[in-house]
Formats: C-alpha cells, structure tokens, sequence
C-alpha cells in the first residue's frame, strides 16, 4: 500500500533532517544543493534510511524541480506521522 505525502525541501543544510510540519506538508532540510537532482537524492536517501524502506519504495510524484514535492511511499504507512515523530527540537 502506497502512501503519498506532502514535504517542503529546505536545500543546502547543514545535516538532514525533519524540522516538523509545515501547513499540510512535512518541513525537511536536506543536505544537498539543489543543483543536478543533488537535492532530490539525498531526500530520497534520508526518506529510505528514516522510514527504513528501499530506495526504489520512494517516487518523486510532483515538485520534481520545487521545494514542493509530493512523494509516494511504499510500504510505509503512516510515513508522515513517523517523520512529525522524529522532528528536532527548535
């Protein structure tokens, strides 16, 4: 089962990370530039290793050159409620 979700890409930080929610989205800085797709692997790599999928589980929907972005996930229910959950303290 596939779940989509919402996320708000926060390139060029200094570690990624789940900052929290932002409106009806989940807020992650990423430690890529948003140059040549940088930004969208590391997401793709910080979603896997944070949701404990394969790579292959993760597609980019919409927001593929956006700080928008609409993922599918599979085989991890409640993917944002995991990610909310394990957001830094500000």
């Amino acid at each position: 089962m596939a779940e989509r979700i919402k996320i708000r890409v926060v390139p060029n930080a200094p570690k990624s990370e789940c900052v929290g929610p932002y409106g009806d989205a989940v807020k992650i800085k990423i430690a890529a530039q948003a140059v040549d797709g940088k930004a969208n692997a590391e997401l793709v790599k910080f979603l896997s290793k944070t949701l404990k999928v394969p790579k292959k589980a993760i597609t980019i929907v919409t927001g593929d050159t956006s700080r928008d972005k609409l993922v599918e996930i599979e085989g991890a229910p409640y993917a944002a409620n995991i990610l909310l959950s394990r957001e830094q303290p500000l």
